[in-house]
């Protein structure tokens, strides 16, 4: 029964970071402008996405564009997306694959090693899923940080990280917890030994004949 709680446990917390996936890619804040310098002027705040970037007055409106052609992006950018597209696949392939091995399920209940081998494969793959979003995320904050400490970025382009990379984080954490999980909620192969052989106690044993 607890192995079945630590199941549970583990597909809830690695649902929960797929969410965080979809969340992430979806917001614009991936990067922020940065107010580091004395001359900033801070009646906008510029934020910048996967898909687009944005633009919010001090009045509390925002103004978003697409971005016009992928091939006008640079190769961290079209990685990232990459990463966090595959991430966001492997992990919907993962929840199905071990909502099927669930204990708590019908499914495959017949055999229930092939189940829990089901369940053990879903955990793997939302491991999988999180180290691509976590790679991703990583990825694309080392170069905020490469571009923010570097000399020859004017000030007033400078960014910070945004919201969507601290979900991002979070998901990937909560993905890679709950396929671990998954894969230690799997039971423990019994040792087999073979029976003990009988001895026959009626036969007597065999004596020396004397003339």
């Amino acid at each position: 029964m607890a192995n079945a709680g630590l199941q549970l446990l583990g597909f809830a917390l690695a649902c929960l970071g797929w969410i965080g996936f979809i969340v992430c890619i979806a917001i614009p804040q991936w990067k922020m402008s940065s107010f580091a310098g004395d001359a900033i002027i801070t009646a906008q705040i510029t934020y910048e996405g996967l898909w687009m970037s944005c633009v919010m007055q001090s009045t509390g409106q925002m103004q978003c564009k697409t971005y016009d052609s992928l091939l006008k992006l640079d190769s961290t950018m079209q990685a990232t997306r990459a990463l966090m597209i595959c991430g966001i696949l492997v992990g919907f392939f993962a929840m199905c694959i071990a909502a099927v091995g669930m204990k708590c399920l019908t499914c495959l209940q017949d055999d229930e090693v092939k189940k829990a081998k089901v369940g053990v494969v879903g955990g793997a793959l939302f491991i999988v899923a999180g180290l691509c979003v976590l790679i991703a995320t990583a990825w694309y904050g080392n170069k905020i940080a490469k571009d923010f400490y570097n000399v020859f970025t004017p000030t007033n382009s400078k960014y910070e990280f945004g919201p969507a990379l601290f979900i991002g984080w979070a998901g990937a954490a909560l993905a890679i917890l709950g396929g671990a999980l998954l894969c230690c909620s799997c039971p423990r192969r019994e040792t087999s030994y073979p029976p003990p052989r009988g001895y026959n106690k009626s036969a007597p044993p065999a004596g020396k004949d004397y003339v």
